[in-house]
């Protein structure tokens, strides 16, 4: 039961290569996902990579999982950790290569030997039938909604790069806000298939900090495919230019807007460890 770990600016992932798990395919079950990713029953991570996998349309196919079990169509931090597992085990050879997840088929590019890439994340939508978002009046952009969770009234934008996001604009942010607010707005009846959300600031124009709650693994230092959106949305309101550095808890991200809100996403990826898990790890329900 062999596991890689990496992290992308302290957003940890564990890597499972399906043909180490011949008794776990297609998939680990929702109780294999749940006890692998808890910090203090099973080795502990925000989410589980399965891969590789075949694909029809790119050259390595790619599962994620959260650590409550449910399935993610697209990750930015997990695209490059998986990105720097197929490189770190000579999986390929050209720093040029596709890998496709549930949210669509992305690019990628190795640097440094792995430590920086370059993922080519798609283009961002604001389409209420695409993120989705429950609107009257669909389909139309999701631009400056109101809506209220708890004590508080929101202005929020919505947006999907393969996955939908809650992005809003605040002129203060902290870890406490997300923390209060983000389990309620992922899970507002606004949400059909549930979000992730960002409390964004505006730092100038080529910079933006982001707190994020992410769908089914909660309060993340830092998200790829969140720093996609928001720097998206920023731009789409017009407070940020094309070339944006998104400050995070965990560290940066550097977002490239092009046309039609294509996303060049660049950061960093560090090994954590590699090893072997115990079958007395799965005694424990969680």
């Amino acid at each position: 039961m062999r596991f890689h770990k990496y992290h992308a600016l302290g957003n940890d992932y564990i890597v499972l290569n399906p043909a180490d798990f011949p008794t776990w395919k297609p998939a680990p079950t929702l109780e294999q996902i749940r006890i692998v990713c808890h910090r203090n029953f099973g080795v502990g991570s925000d989410g589980i990579l399965w891969g590789p996998l075949p694909s029809q349309k790119s050259e390595f196919g790619l599962r994620i999982f959260n650590p409550d079990g449910s399935e993610a169509e697209k990750s930015g931090n997990g695209l490059r950790i998986f990105s720097r597992f197929l490189w770190d085990q000579g999986l390929v050879k050209n720093p040029h290569f596709t890998v496709e997840t549930p949210g669509g088929h992305v690019q990628v590019e190795i640097k440094d030997g792995g430590k920086l890439l370059t993922i080519a994340m798609g283009s961002v939508s604001f389409d209420s039938t695409k993120v989705p978002v429950n609107l009257p009046g669909a389909p139309r952009e999701v631009i400056n909604e109101k809506l209220t969770v708890l004590d508080r009234e929101f202005t929020y934008c919505a947006a999907t790069i393969g996955n939908p996001h809650c992005v809003i604009p605040l002129p203060e942010i902290s870890s406490e806000l997300a923390h209060r607010y983000g389990p309620h707005l992922e899970t507002h009846p606004n949400f059909p298939r549930k979000t992730n959300v960002q409390f964004l600031k505006v730092i100038d124009r080529k910079n933006i900090q982001i707190e994020i709650w992410e769908r089914g693994a909660g309060y993340t230092l830092a998200s790829g495919s969140s720093s996609s959106a928001s720097a998206a949305v920023a731009h789409r309101l017009g407070l940020v230019d094309r070339d944006v550095t998104v400050h995070m808890p965990g560290g940066q991200i550097g977002i490239r807007i092009g046309d039609g809100f294509s996303i060049m996403m660049t950061g960093t990826v560090n090994k954590v460890a590699e090893g072997t898990m115990h079958p007395e790890l799965f005694l424990v329900k969680v």
